[in-house]
């Protein structure tokens, strides 16, 4: 029921934008469109600390975990044009730590919502310090917005980047320091 209502509202929209939305390769539009808003939205069904409670361990590491680029793909709740980035996340454990394929996870569950970058970033930062209650976590989102390069401005190419910081990355400056020289390469590893 729920993506027939969706399909009939696509279904007028492109009506109201002056399309036949019964022209060959519009038939199929409204279906098409409404699967695809559902998959890109599904993040609201999802519990970012429901993942992050499945793969908790103990661990005497005391030293920084980073994820970097963890690409994601997200939609502007202003405009609902896409968002298209790269995630960089770190946390100092405190005597847990969380299975690594779950960041990349929690990153897709806030992405996969309508947003604002600066939200997403504080977001993922805030259900890591929560679940996983490290010494520090830190999140930096770099991040290029269609609603400034497809429209409004138009200025292709420019790139947002938002943090947040928590515990020793806010407090620590050689902590912070260590984390921005490794999302910037400074910990590259050849193999």
């Amino acid at each position: 029921m729920e993506n027939i209502k969706l399909e009939k509202v696509i279904k007028d929209m492109l009506e109201l934008l002056g399309e036949n939305p019964e022209r060959e390769g519009l038939q199929k539009t409204p279906e098409r469109v409404a699967k695809s808003l559902k998959f890109l939205t599904e993040g609201y069904s999802q519990n970012p600390k429901d993942i992050l409670n499945q793969a908790l361990f103990t661990s005497s590491n005391g030293e920084m975990v980073l994820v970097r680029d963890i690409e994601f793909y997200s939609m502007c709740e202003h405009h609902l044009l896409p968002i298209i980035g790269r995630v960089h996340v770190a946390y100092i454990p405190d005597g847990k730590v969380v299975g690594l394929s779950k960041i990349p996870r929690v990153v897709n569950i806030y992405a996969r919502r309508l947003q604002i970058q600066e939200q997403m970033t504080e977001q993922i930062a805030d259900a890591l310090e929560e679940t996983i209650e490290p010494k520090g976590v830190a999140v930096v989102v770099h991040a290029r917005h269609m609603c400034m390069e497809m429209r409004g401005v138009e200025k292709i190419n420019s790139t947002t980047v938002s943090s947040a910081l928590r515990g020793l990355f806010k407090s620590d400056y050689r902590i912070r320091e260590e984390f921005f020289n490794g999302i910037k390469g400074g910990l590259d590893f050849k193999f």
